[in-house]
């Protein structure tokens, strides 16, 4: 705690999140946002029609427009799947439910086939994934063509063949051969007893209905609860390869289920808060990162939006924060699970009470009004009597038409954590330095904790600092908030933490520095002091300097312990340097401009004076070599000469003296091997003359 000085913050967010998990809210655009990101097509299509089918279904539920390009490709696929005679009733039911979504140009030819192959696979079925995929087939041939007469053959004898494989509990099996029931296979069975009522030429045995409406309350008594009022179905099977979760156990129920209801006359007698709850459970999931279970999510909500066993109302708070300071009222919406608007209610707040006064009500069978251009359900003004704090609200919808309320799952009670917040009053803040022995007042100085000025104080060893302040909510009631804390950071960065106590509305806390020299290693020097007051419902909380204090603590004993090494920060290690820059010492002053051009003419003076000397001495061009590497020799020592006089100039100029230096040892050692050549063959043309 001492290292994050925010940590308050992720306490205060961790505890609305958990009182946030009990509000459930309807299918949003985040919902549909996600979609688009989860369904993306691979080369303009998809692995295969299953995949397309539950992608286009969750398009279909939320609203999305499907692409041209998209709906071509997918429709190529769906005609090569019904006109190929391999194809299995699987494909053809993901084919078919595809071209029910895009309306594919199929032919009624085209149907004739599968419809006969359709019909002896029913025949002879023995397993329940036989007779779902074979009778479902058949259901949307009927519904996507003009076959009006299409029925099964012997309709009644397929419901018990069907029927013959549920259990006493409501489970099914899969084949008589396998013992094992699943609540999963529930779903399937429904759904495929539900299209052989549809196909049928006769009414069904209402015995048998009766039997099967049996088994789907007896499903129903097996369903399991979570403590914030949500249900759902698991499956129990051990040995089963594919192990099907909540979520797909869950949807295929319901979706049997209301498949069913659609399709009897009676209705069925299920508790509305079973339904409401299942509604719940989908909703508080948040958005699957998962494709399947994604569809399961909207399909299963798709099915309880329109159905005919119970319509779920969800209650849900714009916001669950309401501010004293900015005179915030009560709002509430109520909607189906897929946004859609609900019929006319009358919405109660049963009771509101403090969560650590649960038996004080301060609100009790308040009415809300109804705002129809928002859509809400509101309450103008809180009584006088609310103060800041953590409450729960209870809540009670009731539809105005009776008729329609066998027809809505509204709940019996809905409660909502809401917090009320406002400004907390912060008083007679005062610092101070006492004496350790006498507990007198040695220093004591009034802080503003509003303001942004600062305190400073000094202490030694001997000595006891304390802080003190009043808390007190906008109603004067003594108020303690969820963090309260006192830091000390010295120089070096070593950080110490003290909890703030409190009594009533004053807190206070008091530092003996005697007996913490040794948690504060003996570092003597300035401590900042750092003040951290923080909740959830406080809506000026505070983390400032405050000031400092300039501690004398004694030096440390030889086998006192040491600060622990301060954590660096790999950003001043391992990132850029500061840059470097340099400044050139500013140049000397020049002489004058008449004083340089005297020097200049005093420099060439002497080689005047060498040219002039030359001609009084006669010198002239008889000995230059007449021979031709001779000659090469002595013009290019001549020229050597030249280049070493230029170089001066350049140095007068331009050069500074270290190139002017390698520049002329360069000639240098050029002119000794040129001119030792040069003077080598005058020497020997001399001696020659001689001895002539």
């Amino acid at each position: 705690m001492a290292r994050s000085p925010l940590r308050f913050l992720v306490l205060i967010l961790a505890i609305s999140i958990c009182h946030a998990a009990g509000i459930f809210h309807p299918i949003s655009d985040s919902h549909r946002s996600a979609a688009l990101d989860l369904f993306k097509p691979v080369d303009g299509s998809f692995a295969s029609l299953e995949e397309a089918y539950e992608a286009l279904r969750t398009f279909e539920v939320l609203g999305i427009e499907k692409t041209a390009e998209l709906s071509k490709a997918i429709c190529k696929s769906v005609l090569g799947t019904l006109e190929s005679s391999s194809s299995t009733p699987k494909d053809l039911f993901h084919a078919l439910g595809v071209n029910g979504i895009l309306k594919c140009s199929s032919k009624e030819e085209t149907f004739e086939g599968i419809i006969s192959s359709l019909q002896a696979v029913v025949r002879d079925a023995n397993s329940l994934l036989d007779f779902y995929y074979s009778i479902g087939s058949l259901r949307l041939i009927k519904d996507q063509t003009s076959k009006t007469d299409l029925h099964l053959s012997d309709a009644e004898g397929t419901f018990r063949s069907i029927k013959a494989l549920s259990q006493s509990d409501g489970r099914w099996r899969y084949s008589s051969n396998n013992p094992e029931s699943s609540t999963f296979a529930a779903g399937i069975a429904l759904e495929a007893l539900s299209g052989v009522v549809s196909l049928a030429s006769s009414e069904i045995d209402q015995f048998m209905i009766g039997a099967v409406k049996n088994d789907i309350v007896k499903l129903f008594d097996s369903i399991e609860k979570y403590d914030d009022g949500t249900f759902y179905f698991d499956e129990k099977l051990v040995n089963m390869r594919e192990q099907q979760g909540p979520l797909a156990t869950t949807s295929s129920v319901v979706r049997g289920l209301t498949a069913f209801s659609s399709v009897i006359t009676e209705s069925l007698n299920l508790p509305g808060d079973k339904i409401l709850g299942i509604a719940k459970f989908f909703l508080g999931i948040g958005i699957p990162g998962d494709t399947k279970n994604f569809f399961d999510q909207v399909d299963l909500l798709a099915c309880l939006e329109n159905n005919r066993v119970s319509i779920p109302l969800i209650l849900s708070l714009p916001s669950t924060v309401i501010s004293l300071t900015k005179k915030d009222s009560l709002k509430v919406k109520v909607n189906t699970v897929l946004g859609s608007h609900a019929p006319p209610l009358t919405v109660t707040l049963v009771r509101a009470f403090s969560s650590s006064a649960r038996d004080n009500s301060i609100i009790e069978n308040q009415e809300l009004k109804f705002d129809p251009q928002d859509a809400v359900y509101f309450l103008d003004d809180l009584p006088a009597s609310f103060d800041v704090g953590e409450y729960i609200f209870v809540f009670k919808m009731l539809v105005q038409d009776s008729e329609q309320q066998t027809v809505y799952a509204t709940g019996t009670l809905t409660q909502v954590p809401i917090y009320v917040t406002g400004l907390i009053k912060i008083e007679n803040a005062k610092i101070a330095v006492l004496d350790s022995d006498l507990g007198s007042v040695e220093t004591q100085k009034k802080l503003d904790l509003a303001g942004e000025s600062t305190v400073s104080v000094s202490a030694n060893h001997l000595q006891k600092l304390r802080l003190s302040f009043q808390m007190s909510t906008p109603l004067g009631n003594a108020f303690k908030p969820h963090q309260a804390f006192l830091r000390l950071r010295h120089e070096t960065k070593v950080e110490h933490t003290f909890v703030v106590g409190s009594s009533g509305k004053k807190f206070e806390i008091t530092l003996d520095f005697l007996g913490l020299v040794e948690k504060f290693f003996y570092l003597s020097g300035r401590y900042d002091i750092q003040l951290t007051v923080g909740d959830a419902v406080m809506e000026n909380s505070l983390l400032r300097e405050i000031g400092y204090v300039e501690l004398d603590l004694p030096e440390p004993p030889e086998n006192a312990s040491r600060p622990p090494p301060q954590p660096v920060d790999p950003y001043t290690r391992y990132g850029p340097k500061a840059e470097i820059t340099h400044i050139f010492r500013a140049p000397e002053k020049r002489p004058p401009e008449e004083l340089s051009l005297a020097f200049l003419v005093l420099t060439i003076l002497p080689l005047f004076g060498f040219i002039i000397g030359l001609l009084r001495l006669g010198v002239n061009l008889k000995n230059f070599p007449t021979s031709a590497v001779p000659a090469t020799f002595a013009v290019i020592f001549h020229l050597g000469i030249a280049a070493v006089l230029l170089l001066y100039v350049l140095f007068w100029l331009k050069l500074d003296l270290f190139t002017t230096l390698k520049t002329l040892c360069f000639l240098g050692v050029f002119l000794m091997v040129v001119g030792h050549r040069t003077l080598s063959h005058l020497a020997s043309a001399s001696a020659k003359l001689k001895s002539a």
